[in-house]
């Protein structure tokens, strides 16, 4: 059995992220190759694991439940279809010195007994709770399972101690209280593991990044008139997953009049001569996020539209230099114009447009940048941390506007962007 995720076998070397700065972060080809040290996923399953006790040793609880499939994959390096993101119906628990078990969707727990040779066999259980109220509760399944968790606990030495639930269903919540478990936040001590990045996973998300690259100059090539949003949108798909994307989770494509305010979709509106565009890819490559926007001309650009991109380039430039270790984040903020003066009335409004957010295995984790949350509580920037800061600027148009975003990895010294398509100016797609 590898020594993976065996608890008796972690080391303190384990926790070590193993970076390697040099002039630029490299995006390895995707096989696995002799001639070349690329992703190591053993070191990348033994820091993740290592990394959740840290953060469980550091916090009152002594056991973690687990539901987000996120914190999952995190914890215990199992994963299935992407259809089981949202139904619940998987979970995890770590617990005293144990071994992660899983619970996984029936014949998926058999194929981690015989694939995933990092977990303990008798770790890996079938076994199904509410699938989101589809089983009622009064079925008797979270009972069930409520039961066998609160043994698995007490089996551990952990009886007594809070234990940290990332989310669940609310008859889940009632049936671990009818068990005598006390029950608290453990999404926060999930997000506190995985704000930092190790090497293995610093290279899995500049891998996912090169791929957007690649996308962003078909999009390029493909921008004109008669091609709808929704055709850029399949185009995109289509390219991603002959790429070897797991999931494109959404693309945004917003074009025209519809660019202001932002509608976060994309319709099947014809693009027209001089339309300013903007598109946000968001996918994964074995797990790791992107959200990576760039906005586009049609054929020409006026004044208007080329001001709202030069002041959203100049807004992001500002909050990337910003970026280096001991840094928090509401200097970051500071230096993003307020709602106000963009025609909002308050930071609620405009949340989300002058922002930053961590990338990992979620599209969203630690920190959060923005001037709704920032300015009154603040987070230190730390090296290995991993986010995306983007922009946006309405023209005086009236309906044009200008989206730009960066992916940014900190370094010792300060960051490096590894979203590469350029984007310095207002790109023109094929201009008249």
């Amino acid at each position: 059995m590898s020594r993976a995720l065996m608890p008796n076998l972690l080391t303190p070397q384990d926790l070590e992220p193993n970076w390697e700065w040099r002039e630029r972060l490299p995006a390895w080809g995707h096989t696995t190759v002799d001639f070349e040290r690329r992703i190591d996923h053993d070191r990348l399953r033994r820091y993740r694991l290592a990394r959740t006790r840290q953060a469980l040793q550091a916090s009152n609880a002594g056991t973690l439940l687990l539901f987000d499939v996120n914190n999952i994959r995190y914890v215990s390096s199992t994963k299935i279809g992407e259809w089981e993101r949202d139904k619940m119906c998987r979970f995890c628990l770590l617990t005293g010195d144990d071994s992660p078990y899983v619970w996984d969707f029936g014949s998926a727990a058999m194929h981690h007994k015989r694939h995933a040779d990092w977990l303990e066999p008798d770790h890996c259980l079938a076994g199904v709770v509410g699938m989101r109220g589809t089983i009622p509760p009064e079925f008797g399944l979270m009972q069930k399972y409520a039961k066998q968790i609160a043994g698995l606990i007490r089996d551990a030495g952990m009886a007594g101690m809070p234990v940290g639930v990332d989310y669940a269903e609310t008859a889940m919540f009632h049936a671990l209280r009818e068990e005598g478990i006390n029950v608290v936040d453990g999404q926060q001590i999930m997000l506190a593991a995985r704000e930092i990045k190790n090497w293995d996973e610093i290279q899995l998300l500049t891998q996912a990044a090169a791929m957007v690259d690649g996308v962003y100059h078909m999009i390029y090539e493909e921008l004109k008139p008669g091609v709808r949003e929704n055709d850029i949108v399949a185009l995109s798909n289509k390219m991603l997953y002959e790429m070897g994307s797991d999931d494109v989770e959404a693309i945004n494509a917003i074009s025209g009049e519809r660019c202001n305010p932002h509608p976060h979709n994309f319709t099947d509106r014809l693009i027209r001569p001089g339309d300013q565009a903007f598109f946000d890819i968001l996918q994964s490559y074995q797990g790791y996020r992107t959200c990576y926007y760039r906005t586009f001309n049609v054929g020409r650009a006026t004044p208007s539209q080329n001001d709202a991109y030069v002041k959203a380039r100049e807004w992001i430039d500002a909050s990337i230099a910003m970026i280096k270790p001991g840094v928090t984040t509401d200097k970051v903020a500071a230096v993003w114009p307020t709602a106000e003066s963009l025609g909002f009335a308050n930071e609620d409004q405009a949340f989300g447009l002058q922002f930053g957010h961590g990338l990992g295995l979620a599209l969203h984790e630690r920190p959060i940048i923005s001037r709704a949350i920032s300015m009154d509580h603040p987070m230190e920037i730390k090296t290995g941390m991993v986010f995306a800061l983007e922009t946006y600027c309405p023209a005086t148009d009236g309906y044009s506007a200008a989206r730009i975003e960066e992916e940014v990895v900190v370094t010792e010294t300060g960051c490096e962007v590894i979203s590469l398509f350029p984007a310095e100016e207002l790109p023109i797609a094929n201009r008249y």
